[in-house]
C-alpha cells in the first residue's frame, strides 16, 4: 500500500510526450505492447478533443503534492444493446510507479468519476491471464471477475485469451 496521494486530471499538452513514449518504446507499456504507433497521433487526438471525447477519453494519474504525472487511465464506450452502453477502462503507469498501490486507486477514482457524470450502469475492464498484479488491482478497485474471453487479442504473434472484470453502479465502492 502506498502513502502517496493521487488525483486524476485532464490531459495537457506536456503529457503528449508520455503518450508518444508508450507508443514507441517496446515494453514500456508491459503486456499491452501492440507494435509501434503513429508518433503524431497523440497530438492530433489532443487537438481534436483534448482526450475528452464523447466515446473515448483519458485522464492523467498525478502524484501529489509534486504534481508528477505517473501514467493515465482511459475509457472507451461500448454497447451490448439498448440506449445506454458501458465504459471499458484501462490504465498505463510508468514502470517505476507500478506496484505502489496507485493503479487500483486510480481505477476506482475513474469509476467514481464515470458513475457520477455519465448514466452508465456498467464499467468493465479486461486484462491478461498472466497479469496477476492487474487482476488484484481490479479486485481492490471493486471489480468482479466475470470470466474468460477466448482469443480476444492478437499479441506477440498469436491469439490470446483475456480475463473480463466488471463493476456495476449498484456495487459497493471500495474504500479509498
Amino acid at each position: 500500500m502506498s502513502d502517496l496521494s493521487i488525483r486524476l486530471r485532464p490531459v495537457v499538452e506536456a503529457d503528449l510526450d508520455m503518450f508518444r513514449r508508450f507508443g514507441s518504446e517496446p515494453g514500456l507499456i508491459g503486456l499491452d505492447w501492440a507494435g509501434f504507433r503513429d508518433a503524431h497521433g497523440p497530438a492530433r487526438q489532443f487537438t481534436a478533443d483534448g482526450y475528452l471525447g464523447a466515446d473515448y477519453g483519458r485522464l492523467m494519474v498525478e502524484v501529489e503534492p509534486d504534481s508528477v504525472a505517473v501514467g493515465f487511465v482511459s475509457y472507451v464506450a461500448g454497447r451490448y444493446g439498448g440506449p445506454i452502453g458501458y465504459w471499458e477502462i484501462g490504465i498505463a503507469l510508468l514502470p517505476q510507479w507500478r506496484g505502489r498501490g496507485l493503479g487500483w486507486r486510480a481505477q476506482a477514482m475513474l469509476c467514481d468519476h464515470l458513475f457520477a457524470h455519465t448514466p452508465v450502469h456498467r464499467i468493465q475492464a479486461g486484462t491478461h491471464p498472466e497479469n496477476i498484479a492487474e487482476q488484484k488491482s481490479l479486485e481492490k478497485a471493486g471489480f468482479l471477475f466475470e470470466g474468460i474471453v477466448r482469443a480476444c487479442e492478437f499479441r506477440a504473434g498469436q491469439w490470446r485469451d483475456g480475463y473480463l472484470y466488471s463493476r456495476l453502479r449498484t456495487d459497493p465502492p471500495p474504500p479509498l
